[in-house]
Order: C-alpha cells, then structure tokens, then sequence
C-alpha cells in the first residue's frame, strides 16, 4: 500500500464567542484493511493481545452459527435466534447491534429457514479490545494509530446510525470498563475550579455503566439523573456526547449540559481530564459535539437533581375506519400545533403516529359502539407526556384546550382514549412509563429534523404531515420525541455547551423511518433511504428550515 497517498483538511469545527477551534487531521485515503500486504501480522495482534492481558478478541459475527461451516451449530443458531431482538444480548456480544448490518442476518431455523447469503463480517471491525481499564483504551488507539487501521469506539451498540461499525477497523469496547459509580452529596470539581459553578449533588461514573445502573444508584439517594428513555443504553458514550434526550431533559436539560467534567483518552493515549478550567476546548466539544470524535469518554461527572412528582397523560386515537383518514391526520396536526403551549406549561414526552404501523400502535381498545369493540390498530397515534411537579388535576387543565379541539372526532370518526396517572417520584414514573425496552434486531432507514415553534403552528404543518406519513404499502413510522423548551432552551447561555444550536428553539424532534423485508435486496434498500432522505427529510427542511437535525438520530 502506498503511504505517500494522503490529503491534508483544515476547517473550522466549531465557533464561539471566545474560541475558534482549529483542527487540522492528516488522512490516508486508504486506512489499512485485512486483504493489504500491509495488515497487521499474525505475530502483531498476538503481541497486541499479550499488551491488554489477553482480552483482545477476534470478531465473529453472532448469527455465524446458522451458517455452513465450522461454526455452525443448530442448538446456538436457535438461541442466538430467540435473543436477536433482546438489546441485553446484543450489547454483551462484542459486535452485536441493536440495528444489525445485512452482513451476517440471523435465520430462524426453528421453522425451515435456510441461508441465502453468505456470513461475513461486512462493515464489523476485525479484531476488538475489550477494554477494562484505561491502559487498554490508550493501547488500542495507539495500536490502530501506529498501524494505520480505522478504529471504531462501541459501548453497548445502541446507535441508529451504526456508527459501531467500520470495515477492516479495531474496536474499542468499553462495555465491561466501569470503574464505580460515586456520589458527590456537594460537587467539588478538580482542582477546585472557579468556573464550575454548580453547587449540588453529582455522581462520578466510570465506564461503560447503563441507564439502569445509574437510574437505580439515583433512586436510592431520591435523586434524579437525566438519562435515556432505553435502560440499556450507555451513559458515557455517543448519548451524551451527542446532545442526549431522556424522559427528564424539558426540566433539566439535555445529557449533555449534565457533564460536569470528564475523563478522556486521547488519540496519542494521554488520559486527561476536561472541565471549564482543564482542557476547556475539550470540555466544550465532547458536551455535544459527537461520540467518539474527540476522544475515547471513560467517565463523567454528571449533576443529581432533587426527586420531584410526576402527573402523566397517555393519549392515543385511531380512526373507526380507513374513510375517516383525513379525520385522523387533523387530529394528529391538531396536537402538533399544540405541543409549544404544552411544552411552556411543563409538557413532555415521547410520542408516535402512523397510517400503516408494521405493528400495532392502538393496544385491545375496549369501546362500544352498537356493541362492544376489542382491537388493536396499526393506524393510529398514541403519545406518553408528563409534567412534573403538579397534580392530575392541573396536568388536565393545561391539556383542556386540546381535548375540546379533539372532542368533535370523538365517536363519530376516532377512538380516543385518554389516561392520567400520578407518580410520587420520578424513578416510579419511569419504571412504569418510560424506562422500557422495545425489540431492536430490525434495520430501517430513518431521518430526522428538530422542529420548532413557527414549524409545529405553520398553515404547512398538514401538508408535512401528510408527506411523512408516506403511504400505507410502505409501513413508515413518525416518533415524536417531545423534550425540548423548558431547561433545554434556557441551557443555550452554557458557553461550554456544544450541542446544536437548534435545540434551544426547537420543541419536537421528529424521527421518520421505514423499514424492509428480510432478505429484501439492496435496490429495494436504496429505494427506502431515498424515499426518506428525498421526500420525507425534504418535507421536513421545508417546514423548518431554520432548525436542524440532531446528530445521533
């Protein structure tokens, strides 16, 4: 391979008032892959291994076993079978994903299935370290630095974008580095550090925690951290660094604006920590500027917030038949328009709406209409929002004015159900609403845009929504994840805060996605991503042309 092939590429990454960060990478064209004369010797990633104390691992995809060859075995294709959806599995195998590559799919032996590719690795690193503590970080980036091999950071695999991935690359995988979970009473930030200027409670954590780890050490202190609506996401990783949303982010802001200070390795191995006083430049770019990127995240130092009660609503309609479809896509505009007011008066939640759901969105409907009805709908819009710190009582006084413009479909054209509950903290509402697992294994093409208050109330605001609703043959889903305003727009005075800038003014941000059948072949695959890139996405910039999309979705 020649290494004289290379191109230098200056530009400015980010800007504020007080600093313009420069960065300047010198890039290969073509990073070393396994079918390169240059590749790494056998003897080499033996030595690589004996450096991390034998924990470096060679890939194999995890559905190999349904495939000829001296991996198959029909008793672990079934068991691999039974767990492809469960994220718990996915994140303990080191490349399974949550939203697995077309590579190596899992077959279902159980009822006849039989492959109709071939297994290979694909666009998976080759080699993993699976590291647990920093010196196997550091020895893994200087290892793929010094060869010159793409390397790739994973935690759990949670990622939509499938940025755990890389053809020909070494991984880093930080899923078993944890190092403790500590809590600060007071924060006292290193150094003593005059620019940190949060005076309440915190917590240290260290490595590759999830949601459900950290969410239980908060509440048994009666405390709240803002984290994933997925228990089994990771903490330290691409969420936060990318902005991270959550159940609690409208009332204290985003993952992001949490960090108080971090540890991080560097591409040249250093292990250093960033805060407003050490590495500031540093501190400002992992606190929303991409996972990965700047560095490998080993711990972070995040604020705790005093438990508060919780007041719920879940709405859900669908229309009594498919004539009534203009009916059900008024409603559905209907609450659009109305989420800025809600989100103003302490709103917010995450949501969902489609014309034709692969699965169902409206669950055994108990309603009478000349007889009693039971059924599940896949047309239908169901939404989970809360407000914290106030009783049922003015939950439903501020929802009120949606409900009367709601009421005229009632009975004539939807169903419409509506349910309030209250929690007496926070832990109990996300246990019971919000902290649940949904099924991954499935590939999709998504996009997205963060929609803000001139959008959401726009005269273009049905025609958009018509758009991405798509139509019913292709089984495409819209996600409201309705977090924004409240702290999210009052953090935007953070200086060190390196999330788009869009999040300050936006209320919604909306996810589209449409999926394929198993199997379906790659022409059938670009038509889905052009659809949802070309109209769907386009309808959305549109709308809001001023906003943006958030990087992790």
């Amino acid at each position: 391979m020649s290494r004289s092939n290379h191109v230098t590429i200056s530009f400015a990454l980010v800007q504020r008032s007080d600093l313009l960060l420069q960065v300047r990478h010198t890039i290969s064209y073509l990073p070393k892959g396994p079918s390169d004369s240059c590749w790494p010797s056998r003897e080499d990633w033996r030595a690589l291994n004996a450096s991390v104390a034998g924990k470096l691992i060679e890939n194999v995809q995890p559905a190999a076993p349904c495939y000829p060859g001296p991996l198959q075995d029909n008793a672990t294709c079934q068991y691999v079978d039974s767990q492809w959806t469960n994220q718990l599995f996915q994140s303990n195998t080191a490349i399974g994903l949550s939203y697995p590559t077309e590579s190596c799919p899992v077959v279902n032996i159980t009822v006849g299935e039989q492959p109709t590719q071939n297994c290979t690795l694909g666009d998976q690193p080759v080699y993993t370290v699976n590291a647990t503590e920093a010196a196997d970080v550091a020895k893994g980036i200087l290892f793929a630095r010094r060869r010159n091999i793409r390397l790739v950071i994973r935690d759990t695999g949670h990622d939509l974008l499938r940025r755990s991935t890389g053809y020909g690359s070494l991984q880093v995988w930080i899923r078993y580095l944890r190092t403790g979970i500590t809590f600060q009473e007071r924060f006292t930030p290193s150094g003593k550090c005059p620019k940190s200027t949060w005076t309440g409670s915190a917590f240290k954590i260290g490595g590759g925690y999830t949601w459900s780890d950290i969410l239980q050490e908060a509440a048994d202190r009666n405390v709240i951290v803002v984290g994933g609506g997925t228990p089994v996401s990771p903490h330290p990783s691409g969420w936060m660094q990318g902005g991270g949303h959550g159940p609690a982010t409208h009332d204290f802001g985003l993952g992001a604006d949490q960090v108080l200070e971090a540890t991080v390795v560097l591409s040249d191995g250093r292990t250093v920590t960033a805060s407003p006083c050490q590495h500031p430049d540093l501190f400002f770019a992992i606190r929303g500027g991409g996972g990965g990127t700047y560095g490998i995240v080993i711990s972070t130092t995040v604020k705790a917030h005093p438990t508060t009660s919780v007041s719920a609503q879940q709405l859900s309609f669908a229309p009594l038949n498919f004539t009534y479809m203009p009916e059900f896509m008024k409603a559905v505009e209907i609450v659009h328009n109305a989420y800025p007011d809600l989100s103003d008066a302490g709103y917010a939640g995450y949501g969902s709406w489609s014309i034709a759901s692969p699965t169902p969105l409206v669950y055994n409907y108990n309603y009478t209409l000349g007889g009693p009805i039971e059924a599940n709908f896949s047309t239908g819009f169901t939404h989970t929002v809360s407000v914290f710190g106030k009783s049922v009582n003015e939950a439903r006084a501020i929802f009120a004015p949606v409900n009367d413009k709601l009421a005229e479909f009632n009975e004539r054209s939807l169903f419409i159900n509506t349910t309030y509950s209250s929690f007496t903290t926070y832990a109990e509402y996300y246990t019971a609403l919000s902290g649940i697992e949904s099924p991954i294994g499935a590939s999709a093409a998504i996009g997205s845009r963060l929609l803000d208050r001139a959008a959401l109330t726009s005269s273009r605001l049905g025609e958009t929504l018509k758009i991405i609703a798509g139509t019913p043959e292709q089984f495409t889903s819209n996600n409201i994840i309705f977090v924004g305003g409240g702290q999210v727009a009052r953090d935007s005075e953070d200086e060190f805060s390196g999330v788009n800038p869009a999040w300050r003014t936006s209320y919604v941000h909306n996810v589209v996605a449409r999926g394929w059948a198993p199997g379906a072949d790659q022409e059938t695959r670009k038509a889905v991503y052009s659809d949802i890139t070309n109209v769907k996405v386009r309808a959305l910039k549109d709308l809001a042309p001023g906003t943006g999309a958030y990087m992790n979705e």
